[in-house]
């Protein structure tokens, strides 16, 4: 029975040890500082240029987004004007909108992954999701367009343009039970970034996929 046991222990940690390794290159090629934040993994500063890959080796899902005008003190708490989760420097928990959000549920059914760039927490930088190399997949996203600079009156944020959920506190806008429709705010952001989750059910023209067990890259001002 002991030595039934030990094989079974080998054939688990085989098993584990063999699984793909998804990683995600997260790369600020803003002109000024990024704060990264990723949930799982926390979050790290990114001056102009700078690189943070995360890496995961099961069926994981999560979201990547960036802060900006962040101050922390030597304890890594602090604020940050856009995407603050807490005031903590290592994320444990979503943000605080606005923030321009990359999402992914890694191996799903069909042994594909999917990700999408969303806008449903707002907008507060330009981002570009997509594979590291197009030899398996050639699905990359983006969402570039001046949003702050067109963003409505009533969205307008320091750093950002707001959801209109997080704004106004309606189901029209968050779809808290049932079906709901495009508005002619979640029209505003399509219209500029047609690739990205605008409303809480716009999963038809927003979501993407690639097969599993390839690397990926998060880029903020692409």
């Amino acid at each position: 029975m002991k030595s039934f046991f030990i094989f079974l222990c080998v054939m688990i940690c085989q098993f584990i040890s063999t699984q793909a390794v998804t990683a995600i290159d997260i790369r600020n090629n803003c002109p000024f500082t990024v704060w990264a934040a990723a949930v799982p993994w926390g979050g790290r500063r990114l001056d102009y240029g700078g690189i943070w890959r995360v890496q995961t080796n099961s069926t994981t899902h999560g979201r990547i987004w960036g802060r900006t005008n962040c101050n922390f003190d030597a304890s890594g708490r602090g604020r940050c004007q856009t995407g603050d989760c807490k005031g903590l420097l290592e994320c444990q928990d979503n943000g605080k909108p606005p923030s321009t959000l990359a999402e992914y549920a890694f191996n799903q059914f069909g042994n594909k992954d999917f990700f999408d760039i969303s806008l449903v927490d707002g907008f507060n930088l330009p981002m570009e999701f997509s594979p590291a190399s197009t030899d398996k997949c050639s699905s990359r996203i983006s969402c570039t367009a001046d949003i702050i600079g067109q963003c409505p009156n009533e969205l307008r944020t320091p750093g950002g343009c707001n959801n209109p959920c997080t704004v106004f506190g309606i189901g029209i806008y968050c779809c808290t039970s049932g079906r709901c429709d495009p508005t002619y705010i979640s029209k505003f952001f399509k219209d500029r970034c047609p690739d990205s989750y605008t409303y809480p059910q716009d999963d038809s023209t927003s979501t993407f996929t690639c097969p599993s067990g390839i690397n990926y890259r998060v880029v903020f001002c692409p």
